[in-house]
C-alpha cells in the first residue's frame, strides 16, 4: 500500500501514475496488435470490422469503468482514514455487483450486436466480420470487468505497480496467440478476438491470485462475502455519474461511427487505425488523472486539502508537457504511423488528416482530464458528467455531422477538438469556483 498523503506531490503522482501508464500501454497493445496484424494480413475490410465493433464493446464496459472509479475513490478515502474493515466491505460489495453486471452485459451484448451494427450503418462488406468479432468479445466480458475491478481496488490501496506485471505477460500471450490463430490457424478476425479474450482472462486470474496472497485481509472468500447496501449506494453516488458519462461517450462514439460509416470501408479503416494511435496519445493524461484522483481521495480522507491544489498543478504541468511532445510526433509522422496498420493510399491519407487535426489539440485534452481528475477524487462527479454530455451531444456530434457535409471526413475530425475545448473550459471554470471542495465522503470516526 502506498501513502499519498506525505511527500512531494508531483513526484508521488508521477511515480504512482507511471506503472499505470506502462500497464495501459501494454493493455492497448491488445487492440493495436490485433489491428496491425489484421490490417496487414486480412486487409482493410477486416481492419474496419474490428474498428466498427469497438464502440459497441465500449458501450457495455463503460458502466463498469465508472463504478471502478467509485471503488477507487472510496477505498482510497477509507484507507487514508485507516478504516481497513470498510475497505474489505467495499471490495466484497464490488465483487458481488461485478458478477451480476458482467452476466447482464454479456447477455445484452450477444442479443443486440446485429441490430446495433445495422443501426450504425455498418458497410455490408464488413458486417459479418464485425458480428463474429463482437460475439466472441461479448462472451468474455467477465474477464474484462474482473481485471478492471481488481486494478481499481489496487489503485485505491496505493498499489499501481502490480497490475503492470500481469499486463505485460498477458500482452505477450495476446501477441503470440494473434500470430498463431490468424497466421497459422487461419481464423481471421475470430482469431484476433479469441486472442484478446484469453489474454484478458490471464490478467484477471493472476490479479485475483495476487490480491488474495498479498493482502490476506482482503482475500476472496465466497462464504464470508457481504454486500453492504450503504457502501454500494455510496459507490454508485461516486461512480454512476462517471459511468453514465462513459456510456454517453460510448453512444457519442457510436454516433460518430455512424457518420464515418457513410464514407465507406476506407474511412472506417482509417478511423480505426488513427483511433489506435489516439488511444496511446491520450494515455499519459488519463493515467495522471487517475493517479490524481487517488491522490485527492487519500488527502481529503486524511484532511489535507492544501495538498490538492499543489498536486493538481504538478499533474497538469506534466500532462501538458507530454501532450505537446505527442502532438509534434503525430503531426510530423502521421502517414508513417497509419501505414503500420494498412498500406492502402486512401486509408493513409484519411488517417493522417485525422492525426493532424485531432493531434494538434492533445494539450487541451490533457487539461480537461487533469481537471476532471481532481473533481472525481473529491467525489464530485455529477457536474463534470453534465459538462461531458453537453460537449459531446451539443458540440461534438452536431459539429461533426454539419462539417462532414462540407469538408468530408475532415469535418468529422474537427468535431472532436472543438468538443474537447468546450469541455476543458467548463471544467476549469467549475474547478475555480471551488464548489467541489467538500468534506470527504466518509467519516473518520
Amino acid at each position: 500500500m502506498q501513502d499519498l498523503t506525505q511527500g512531494r506531490e508531483g513526484k508521488l503522482i508521477f511515480v504512482f501514475a507511471l506503472p499505470m501508464l506502462i500497464g495501459n500501454v501494454f493493455q492497448q497493445l491488445y487492440n493495436t496488435v490485433d489491428s496491425i496484424i489484421v490490417g496487414n494480413t486480412l486487409g482493410k475490410a477486416a481492419l474496419a470490422a474490428v474498428g466498427a465493433s469497438f464502440p459497441l464493446v465500449f458501450l457495455l464496459v463503460s458502466l463498469i469503468i465508472g463504478l471502478s472509479m467509485g471503488t477507487t475513490v472510496l477505498i482510497a478515502q477509507y484507507y487514508g482514514a485507516g478504516r481497513l474493515d470498510q475497505v474489505k466491505k467495499t471490495i466484497d460489495t464490488t465483487y458481488i455487483f461485478l458478477f451480476v453486471a458482467a452476466l447482464v452485459c454479456t447477455l445484452l451484448g450477444l442479443a443486440t450486436s446485429k441490430p446495433l451494427l445495422r443501426l450504425l450503418k455498418t458497410p455490408a462488406e464488413i458486417f459479418a466480420l464485425a458480428v463474429t468479432y463482437l460475439q466472441i468479445i461479448f462472451a468474455g466480458l467477465i474477464f474484462t470487468f474482473g481485471f478492471n475491478t481488481i486494478s481499481a481496488i489496487l489503485r485505491g490501496l496505493g498499489n499501481s505497480k502490480t497490475p503492470l506485471y500481469f499486463l505485460i505477460l498477458s500482452t505477450m500471450i495476446n501477441i503470440v496467440l494473434d500470430l498463431v490463430f490468424i497466421l497459422s490457424f487461419g481464423w481471421g478476425v475470430a482469431g484476433a478476438a479469441w486472442a484478446t479474450i484469453i489474454a484478458q482472462a490471464v490478467s484477471f486470474i493472476l490479479g485475483q491470485y495476487y490480491l488474495a496472497r498479498r493482502y490476506e485481509l482482503f482475500r476472496f472468500d465466497l462464504k464470508k462475502m457481504t454486500f453492504d447496501r450503504t457502501i454500494f449506494l455510496t459507490t454508485l453516488k461516486i461512480g454512476l455519474p462517471t459511468g453514465i458519462q462513459q456510456m454517453l461517450v460510448a453512444t457519442g462514439m457510436m454516433a460518430l461511427s455512424r457518420i464515418v460509416n457513410n464514407f465507406g470501408t476506407a474511412a472506417v479503416a482509417a478511423y480505426t487505425a488513427a483511433g489506435r494511435i489516439d488511444s496511446f496519445a491520450s494515455m499519459p493524461a488519463m493515467n495522471l488523472s487517475a493517479a490524481l484522483s487517488a491522490f485527492v481521495g487519500q488527502n481529503l480522507g486524511a484532511r489535507k486539502p492544501e495538498r490538492v491544489k499543489r498536486g493538481y498543478l504538478s499533474a497538469l504541468a506534466m500532462a501538458i508537457a507530454i501532450a505537446l511532445a505527442t502532438t509534434i510526433t503525430v503531426t510530423l509522422f502521421g502517414r508513417e504511423l497509419i501505414a503500420m496498420f494498412n498500406t492502402d493510399p486512401e486509408v493513409i491519407t484519411i488517417g493522417a488528416s485525422y492525426l493532424i487535426i485531432v493531434g494538434s489539440f492533445y494539450p487541451v485534452f490533457a487539461w480537461m482530464f487533469i481537471t476532471n481528475g481532481v473533481l472525481r477524487g473529491a467525489g464530485d462527479t455529477l457536474i463534470p458528467m453534465f459538462f461531458s454530455v453537453f460537449s459531446l451531444w451539443l458540440i461534438r456530434v452536431p459539429v461533426a455531422s454539419l462539417l462532414s457535409k462540407r469538408l468530408g471526413t475532415n469535418g468529422i475530425w474537427w468535431g472532436i477538438p472543438v468538443a474537447w475545448t468546450v469541455g476543458a473550459l467548463l471544467g476549469f471554470v467549475y474547478f475555480l469556483s471551488g464548489r467541489w471542495k467538500r468534506r470527504p465522503l466518509i467519516s473518520t470516526t
